[in-house]
């Protein structure tokens, strides 16, 4: 069996991000993905959403938006190397209510809010306008990492199940995989929702259903949304390929697949009630995804309790958000032994205090 120099165990925009800031840094590494097709970072919106997300001020805030003030550049270094274009675009998010709240410097009054954004509901009192939130269209996204990880020479071995983590004292011997026994001076751990089925660490699953639905081609001249919705019970993101992705359900069903008629009929009267324009559009695609929830709805990184396995697992809602800084943080932890300040409120340990 020979031993790898890295591997990552999950091949997600966590995963694939991780192992090209590694090899940039001149690492040689290999992931390891059970179904490529299955990760999470398929089925999200894309949201760049720190403050529409309305997140208290602390060490997840910080981190947040570090990595929203990273995106322009990371994006356009992902591109050079894949050639895929990856769908950033700093459109804003607006974030119209229903009821007037406590309002902020960010706050819109009823007129201003329509002005903004013209097909609103009429019952919208106001909202909240953040120019420098915005979105990424996360599949393509995904593509472009495959690509740029393919580009630098990455190996990416997908349909291969880790099944046990072997380990002796403080440190990782070996994997044992559906491929047989695998091994590498150091590991990283990015299997989002499924990251309790191979360590105990306070990772479960949190299915969202979504949809999306396509704009009348007599409505393409000039979209209908030129900014995210982030409403008080559903979000609504335009595309410039015509699509707006409507999300997501919350639900603590395990791994239950599918989509349900009573989620998708949420999606659809959250999203109509709120842009009632969408009733008409036809509908173009279903689909679910596990988001990887913590109790504390802070991602687990940094160190583990073994030497030679790093975690960057429990994203939650903002895997896409937060995959530039994860990738940052993690490659410099494993390859300089750098454990950025960002990093010392995000420990697997707080959950055992």
């Amino acid at each position: 069996m020979q031993a790898r120099e890295i591997i990552v165990i999950g091949g997600g925009a966590i995963g694939l991000a991780t192992a090209i800031e590694l090899r940039l840094l001149g690492a040689k590494v290999t992931i390891l993905s059970k179904d490529f097709k299955a990760a999470a970072g398929h089925a999200a919106a894309g949201m760049l959403a720190p403050q529409a997300e309305q997140i208290p001020t602390g060490s997840m805030l910080d981190l947040c938006l570090a990595s929203r003030e990273l995106y322009p550049s990371w994006v356009q270094k992902i591109e050079s190397i894949s050639g895929i274009n990856a769908g950033y675009w700093q459109c804003g998010i607006l974030a119209p209510r229903y009821t007037q709240t406590e309002q902020n410097s960010a706050w819109l009054a009823a007129p201003t809010v329509h002005a903004q954004q013209a097909g609103l509901s009429e019952s919208i009192v106001g909202g909240y306008w953040y120019p420098a939130d915005g979105q990424v269209d996360n599949r393509a996204l995904i593509r472009s990492l495959f690509s740029a990880s393919q580009s630098l020479g990455i190996e990416f071995v997908d349909g291969v199940a880790v099944e046990t983590i072997h380990h002796c004292q403080n440190r990782i011997t070996q994997l044992e995989t559906s491929q047989g026994s695998m091994s590498a001076q150091h590991y990283i751990l990015a299997t989002g929702a499924w990251s309790q089925q191979l360590l105990p660490i306070e990772v479960v699953p949190r299915k969202g259903q979504m949809l999306s639905v396509l704009v009348p081609p007599e409505q393409r001249d000039r979209l209908p949304l030129q900014q995210v919705l982030f409403g008080e019970e559903i979000y609504i993101v335009p595309r410039r390929d015509d699509k707006i992705i409507i999300g997501a359900t919350s639900e603590d069903v395990g791994f239950a697949p599918q989509n349900t008629p009573q989620g998708v009929q949420q999606l659809l009267t959250a999203a109509t009630r709120l842009f009632p324009l969408l009733q008409d559009f036809p509908i173009h695609e279903t689909w679910w995804g596990f988001r990887p929830a913590t109790p504390d709805e802070l991602p687990i990184l940094g160190a583990s309790a073994y030497d030679n396995l790093t975690l960057a697992t429990g994203h939650y809602r903002n895997g896409i958000l937060l995959t530039p800084i994860t990738a940052k943080l993690i490659a410099d932890l494993v390859w300089h032994q750098k454990a950025d300040g960002l990093l010392s409120d995000l420990s697997w340990e707080r959950f055992n205090l």
